[in-house]
């Protein structure tokens, strides 16, 4: 692993995967975000296939920023948290708009972390951050590979402090780690990418 010492000020878009304990944890990190943030945000969460989808709603009642469960071909926008829908792997195309897929699920999960971060890599490059948060199993763990080879940032939940340790053990024995962060260090992070604000070096 790397620490990091890069400035975030580039970053254009967030990916975010979790599995199980991980609603908690982004009901920690996303309420947190300011309304003047800047980059999208981008969410997979492992949920029973079957909708509707109640997380839309149970973060857009915590959130400043508005929350939305996508529709295939929608433009990407920053400030905005996208939500997979159940049932739907959620990729990012090449011109930076949504693609929803019924594709097989991938390490039995649709939607699948790998699937959004490996296709979020190829479009937003080194101004992309994944996030990985607490799961049961090692989806993610491939996709941030692919964002770090890209030139991108990634993170992880501090596995001590994760409900479930799998995904977060996972994604640091995979490699492309750069930072090993507690939910307080994450948000207080994310708070400077705010509209006119500047993280400082280290």
């Amino acid at each position: 692993m790397t620490p990091s010492t890069d400035s975030l000020d580039a970053i254009e878009a967030i990916v975010i995967g979790a599995s199980a304990g991980g609603i908690e944890a982004l009901n920690h990190i996303l309420p947190a975000l300011p309304a003047n943030f800047r980059p999208a945000v981008l969410v997979v969460v492992h949920v029973r296939s079957e909708p509707p989808s109640l997380l839309p709603a149970l973060f857009s009642a915590r959130c400043q920023l508005p929350v939305v469960e996508p529709d295939d071909k929608d433009e990407i926008a920053g400030g905005t948290i996208y939500v997979a829908p159940p049932g739907y792997h959620m990729l990012v195309e090449p011109d930076c708009t949504i693609a929803l897929s019924v594709d097989p699920p991938v390490r039995f999960s649709r939607p699948s972390v790998d699937v959004l971060f490996e296709s979020a890599a190829l479009c937003f490059a080194d101004t992309l951050l994944g996030i990985v948060l607490s799961g049961a199993n090692d989806d993610g763990a491939r996709g941030l590979v692919a964002i770090s080879r890209a030139g991108g940032r990634c993170w992880v939940q501090d596995p001590d402090t994760a409900v479930a340790n799998a995904m977060p053990l996972g994604a640091i024995a995979r490699g492309g780690v750069h930072d090993i962060l507690t939910l307080d260090v994450m948000t207080a992070r994310l708070a400077r990418l705010a509209a006119g604000t500047r993280r400082e070096p280290g």
